[in-house]
């Protein structure tokens, strides 16, 4: 058996893979019939797969050791010919969007690819190529200025994710001098940050205009694959979370004041639900892999499948160590079928919540692996309704992991619930932002202090200067390398919430509706999906509120006198 370790890479040849495509086009124009351009689409998704596989090695080895000279080259040298294949992803879905036999290929392969196709004919023109690879260029540098931190702490040296043990420690004083070092070293920073931010804004904004949009929110939209939702629909639900779910969080903030007897929450205090500290997991990295090998037998034939298959091949990178990048994702090495899943455990709960999260993204991938590539994935607000809700499908095998299991549950939910308004204020940071691109630096620092006031009141930040200055969104990652990609996560955290009490009532059935949507991977748009898992749309009025409804009474009933 052939494990990640001797997975093969080799750096592409993007002239050959272009010429082979083009040369594949020009059959499938000239085709005489919607038979014959079905067989050549199977011929053009063999080498889009292979060409996708040695992206994603080099992308994966490149963030497990950013020092790897070799892999951060391939990587670089990928980001900056990232235009080469947009450009061959271009030609492919324009003959696609100019088909002879578009009718026919509709009734095989459905509306979803015609109408990724098009949109993606609009985001691309050869004369914004060179301007594609500064953007990936630009991005990397983002990512390789968080990776590459070095804080020091107690006489030892940590990268941002190995801090997050300190960050939360049952000791108020570790955990305030490990948040004042971070966010000393943050604020040492806020210029680069700043700077690198607007590089990316301005040349997003030139390749939007030089497409034809006023600005880049559109475009935006049009790279995330939006194909059943407006900004303005997206407005209106921001509108729904400041209504429905801001209360909600800042009750939650207020019983974690009173129950751990504080005036205010600073940033050293807010991760700190319970005084008594927050549930950890009560075994080491490995130990927490092996448990899932148990807690997925369990939960279905399909999952225990799954993860032996992702555990027998190496398939994760778990734990957070010197020179890893930092986060956690999920991504697909065609030419071996295989997810991969990338994350940073460092001995807090989140190392349980990214297991189950990456999981399920993972899980789907390998349920519809054999759909059209442009289906493996569904769009990214879909794809965290696969993920958010394997959390919660995960919650009765808790105690493999947790001497508490109630107690990491109350803080999981209560974390869902506090991210919502947190979500929707990186998003319209992101619209402002992009509708403004000649905003200064401090202008757009003082708009996120703006937000904060509107959808996170119970801030206070104890005169930090990082955090004073509006700079908390500098660490959000998605802001700099997938502009517009957050309210995804808020949408999928609603639906999310409505399989968690599904599954407190029939949790068979739930389950069917997840298992479902899984094997249909990207082949529907947002709402159609969760029409078909039989959940409520979170742009329908009324979701949010019934929603928070479930969760509070949920909450309230829960016994949190051992906690």
């Amino acid at each position: 058996m052939t494990t990640f370790q001797n997975y093969e890479y080799k750096r592409p040849d993007l002239n050959a893979v272009g010429e082979s495509i083009d040369k594949l086009l020009t059959q499938f124009n000239d085709a005489d019939s919607a038979e014959t351009q079905v067989a050549i689409i199977d011929e053009i998704n063999k080498v889009r797969n292979h060409l996708d596989t040695a992206m994603n090695l080099a992308y994966i080895r490149a963030s497990i050791d950013t020092n790897d000279e070799f892999y951060s080259k391939e990587r670089d040298f990928l980001d900056e010919n990232g235009g080469e294949v947009v450009q061959i992803e271009s030609k492919y879905y324009k003959a696609l969007a100019n088909s002879k036999f578009k009718d026919e290929l509709r009734d095989k392969y459905g509306d979803q690819l015609f109408d990724l196709a098009e949109l993606f004919v609009k985001q691309y023109d050869d004369s914004i190529k060179d301007l594609l690879n500064k953007e990936n260029k630009i991005a990397s540098e983002y990512s390789k200025l968080v990776a590459s931190a070095e804080i020091e702490f107690n006489g030892e040296t940590y990268t941002f994710a190995q801090m997050g043990q300190f960050i939360e420690s049952d000791d108020r004083d570790t955990r305030k001098a490990a948040k004042l070092t971070v966010e000393s070293y943050r604020a040492n920073l806020i210029d680069q940050y700043d700077e690198i931010y607007d590089r990316l804004v301005k040349v997003r904004h030139e390749i939007a205009v030089k497409l034809g949009f006023d600005n880049f929110i559109e475009l935006g939209y049009v790279r995330m694959r939006r194909v059943d939702y407006t900004p303005d629909m997206v407005k209106k639900y921001r509108d729904q979370i400041h209504k429905h779910v801001v209360p909600v969080a800042e009750s939650l903030y207020k019983a974690q004041m009173k129950r751990n007897g504080w005036d205010s929450i600073k940033p050293y205090d807010e991760p700190v639900v319970f005084l008594s500290g927050n549930e950890k997991p009560k075994d080491d990295g490995k130990t927490i892999l092996e448990n899932g090998r148990k807690m997925y037998k369990e939960l279905s034939p399909e999952t225990d499948e799954f993860y032996l298959f992702m555990m027998d091949r190496e398939l994760f990178d778990a734990e957070a160590k010197k020179g890893k990048e930092a986060g956690g994702y999920c991504t697909f090495i065609h030419d071996y079928n295989s997810p991969f899943i990338f994350s940073n455990f460092n001995g807090t709960d989140h190392d349980i919540t990214v297991l189950t999260h990456e999981a399920g993204h993972a899980f789907q991938v390998y349920r519809s692996q054999n759909l059209l590539p442009d289906y493996l994935w569904p769009t990214h607000e879909s794809c965290e309704i696969h993920s958010m809700s394997m959390e919660f499908f995960t919650y009765k095998w808790m105690d493999l992991f947790f001497n508490n299991a109630d107690k990491f549950k109350y803080k999981h939910i209560g974390d869902g619930i506090k991210f919502l308004p947190y979500g929707v204020a990186v998003d319209e940071f992101q619209h402002i932002v992009y509708a403004n691109p000649e905003m200064t630096p401090e202008e757009r620092r003082a708009e996120w202090s703006k937000l904060e006031k509107k959808y996170l009141p119970h801030k206070d930040h104890d005169g930090i200067e990082s955090l004073e200055s509006g700079a908390f969104w500098h660490r959000q990652g998605h802001i700099f390398s997938m502009p517009f990609y957050y309210i995804d996560y808020t949408l999928a955290q609603v639906c999310a919430f409505q399989f968690f009490k599904r599954s407190t009532e029939d949790f068979e059935a739930a389950w069917k509706d997840y298992l479902h949507i899984c094997d249909i991977g990207g082949s529907l748009p947002f709402n159609k999906i969760v029409e078909s898992a039989h959940l409520r749309s979170p742009f329908q009025e009324g979701t949010l509120e019934d929603t928070m409804t479930f969760l509070e009474d949920y909450l309230d009933e829960m016994d949190t006198s051992n906690f």
